[in-house]
């Protein structure tokens, strides 16, 4: 079950960011906070967007930040943030992005399951909806449930 790897503390809705950085760094915030990150793993996240481009914005409004498991990850977890005002990645196809998943994981295969919850949650346009109009953490883990 996707609440394997994230729990309401390491959800946070409804929050504001300036820009794609703090966006990133309030999800990672979150996975330094609940053990599954250290905070030179949050740094290597914001790098990687300027490094390496946008291209963790998957899907029209989402993004899923990560970086290399050697730069601070201590677990496989995910944390979840949707933004009050969508912010710009630099992906012309898919920002503005609303919601930002940060996903650890301990090397090439460890989250792999996760991934794959996470994208058939995802595919359900439905609870994407739903997901982007919650206001209560405990809503979400309970739509998340299912996947």
């Amino acid at each position: 079950m996707l609440e394997n790897w994230l729990n309401k503390d390491c959800i946070s809705l409804n929050v504001d960011a300036q820009d794609y950085r703090q966006a990133i760094q309030i999800g990672g915030d979150l996975l330094v906070a609940n053990g599954k990150a250290e905070k030179t793993f949050v740094t290597a996240m914001i790098d990687a967007v300027a490094d390496l481009g946008p291209y963790m914005v998957v899907a029209p409004g989402i993004a899923i930040p990560h970086a290399r498991p050697e730069r601070g990850a201590k677990a496989v977890g995910l944390s979840l943030v949707t933004l009050n005002s969508p912010v710009n990645f630099g992906n012309l196809e898919n920002d503005p992005v609303w919601l930002v998943a940060c996903l650890c994981a301990l090397d090439s295969e460890s989250h792999i399951e996760l991934l794959q919850r996470f994208a058939n949650l995802l595919a359900d346009d439905e609870a994407v909806k739903k997901i982007k109009n919650a206001s209560d953490a405990e809503k979400v883990i309970e739509l998340i449930s299912r996947y």
